[in-house]
């Protein structure tokens, strides 16, 4: 059985390079001593029997929880209104959608390392930083917690207002084709894959160790400046769990017609982003045994 101390500081995790999101990706050791750590095995038998691993599921489902309610809220906020002016505005929307990632991967790091996002958590899976079955755990208790914090929304804005203002249900925006849509979420997602993966990697930190970065702030930034670039387009997904949450409350025809791309497109684009990352970049493949 692992201790407190240990588990905390691995963000609930043996394998120290797997989830290291936030200040826990700063505190590894350093040096030029460096070596690649381990794969993590595709199936972890010991996992299921952990409390650990059951607590970040539980963290993953709270954080993205309020991830939603904050987010959704703040949509609902805008498009309720006849004059944007009156309102924060997209610029608004897109600080709401980043400034909760940044705040929520801050919390969440040492326990779960702070996914809060299914595609986040393929890409992760993909580079082989945790196991299939701690990435499918993730995946679920996201969208359970997405759609929690969907319904509350709709609790507090009512099921007239939120039914008739869109429910902060990701579409394809007037003017724009589905093909459109496919690309904003694959490149989107990508941006935003590709920022988790390199702020969280094992060697830089080793190797930059002297310069102090926040993980949680990168990947919310990026977060921020994709919204404001295809929030037009999709009303931004780069999210399965935020889209399938949202969707799922609102419930109706135009929510579901699209609903393919906000799960496709952002699967492709972190497919795309650990390839680019692993090999490209870190080049993986191609390092002496």
């Amino acid at each position: 059985m692992e201790g407190k101390e240990e588990d905390v500081r691995l963000g609930a995790n043996k394998y120290s390079e797997r989830q290291p999101i936030g200040t826990a990706a700063q505190s590894q050791d350093g040096g030029k001593d460096y070596k690649e750590p381990p794969p993590a095995p595709l199936f972890e038998p010991g996992e299921l029997t952990s409390w650990s691993f059951y607590r970040a599921g539980i963290a993953e489902f709270m954080a993205t929880f309020l991830f939603l309610y904050i987010t959704v809220l703040t949509v609902m906020g805008v498009v309720k209104e006849s004059s944007k002016c009156s309102t924060v505005g997209i610029q608004g929307i897109a600080w709401a959608f980043g400034g909760m990632i940044f705040a929520l991967v801050y919390c969440t790091a040492g326990i779960s390392g702070g996914h809060i996002n299914p595609a986040v958590t393929f890409g992760l899976l993909l580079a082989r930083k945790l196991s299939l079955t701690r990435a499918i755990f993730y995946m679920v208790m996201q969208c359970l917690g997405a759609i929690c914090g969907a319904g509350v929304v709709k609790g507090f804005e009512g099921s007239a207002t939120f039914e008739l203002k869109g429910g902060g249900a990701n579409v394809v925006n007037h003017g724009y084709t589905k093909g459109d849509g496919l690309g904003a979420e694959i490149v989107g997602t990508f941006v935003l894959v590709y920022t988790v993966l390199s702020a969280t990697d094992a060697k830089r930190n080793a190797r930059d160790s002297h310069v102090p970065i926040l993980a949680p702030l990168p990947i919310g930034f990026a977060v921020f400046l994709v919204h404001l670039a295809t929030i037009p387009i999709t009303g931004t997904g780069i999210n399965p769990a935020r889209s399938l949450g949202a969707a799922i409350i609102f419930n109706r025809d135009k929510a579901w017609d699209d609903h393919w791309i906000f799960w496709v497109g952002p699967f492709i684009g972190a497919a795309l982003a650990a390839l680019y990352q692993q090999v490209v970049i870190r080049a993986i493949p191609f390092k002496s045994k």
